[in-house]
């Protein structure tokens, strides 16, 4: 129901401009601890991730343990995940880090470990007879070939993270998902839709930053831009003195 702005908020309406003029510092807050949870949790999760990949692609037999411990993380519902880190790490903000950071393992080991897979055979013989050691192997040849397998993972987990934050208000440390849950508690429906609605510009964002991100980074991969046309040669002098240069005269029309 949408109502002036002076009595939207009377009214308890869902769409209310007044709402986030008048509650904008609470807005902005939620928003920025929204953010700090998604960059944090992700952030950790591919410094986690990353060296596990490595170890997977040299130890394969290490794949089973380490992918299916991070499945089964995966599996575990949010609200019994952080029920199980508050004896370890209290109500307070890491608990929902260290959960998330769990959560996006699965997603970015997975798509980390395909990626350095995926690298052509020939490219890293090639780099190995030009000299070049496993460290600088890695950094110059495989990680820029797998980056788009490891930002497609990389956006995937962000865009997840930034629903999964929103559980976190049952800790108090949801970001966005405390002003959810206060709403519905006591059915301040503009409150409800602004924040839900601030959650999906959010995840659109982050996904858009990062595609830009992979963009710049793997040029390689961009579609290339439609070719020039030819014109072709009109009828007329020029074009006969073009094909008796080439000992071809046009046919005369009978």
């Amino acid at each position: 129901m949408l109502t002036a702005s002076g009595d939207c908020l009377e009214e308890n309406a869902w769409i209310c401009g007044e709402y986030v003029r008048e509650y904008w510092p609470d807005i902005a807050t939620a928003l920025r601890q929204h953010v700090f949870l998604t960059v944090v949790s992700v952030g950790f999760g591919m410094l986690i991730a990353f060296p596990l990949a490595l170890l997977v692609r040299r130890f394969p037999k290490t794949g089973l343990p380490v992918i299916g411990t991070t499945t089964v993380l995966y599996t575990i519902p949010s609200l019994a995940m952080f029920a199980i880190l508050q004896p370890f790490t209290g109500l307070d903000r890491s608990t929902v880090v260290i959960g998330l950071t769990l959560y996006s393992l699965t997603i970015l080991v997975g798509n980390t470990l395909a990626g350095l897979r995926a690298v052509p055979a020939d490219a890293v013989e090639a780099a190995g007879g030009m000299g070049y050691g496993p460290l600088r192997l890695l950094v110059a040849v495989e990680l820029p070939l797998a980056l788009p397998a490891i930002m497609a993972g990389l956006r995937v987990a962000t865009v997840s993270t930034v629903a999964l934050a929103t559980v976190g208000a049952v800790v108090g440390s949801g970001g966005l998902g405390n002003l959810i849950q206060s709403g519905i508690d006591t059915l301040f429906k503009a409150q409800v839709l602004t924040a839900s609605v601030l959650c999906v510009l959010l995840a659109v964002v982050f996904d858009l930053v990062l595609l830009l991100v992979q963009r710049l980074l793997t040029p390689w991969t961009r579609t290339p831009g439609r070719r020039r046309r030819r014109r072709l040669p009109m009828p007329g002098p020029a074009a006969d003195t073009a094909a008796d240069d080439l000992g071809a005269r046009p046919k005369a029309a009978v």
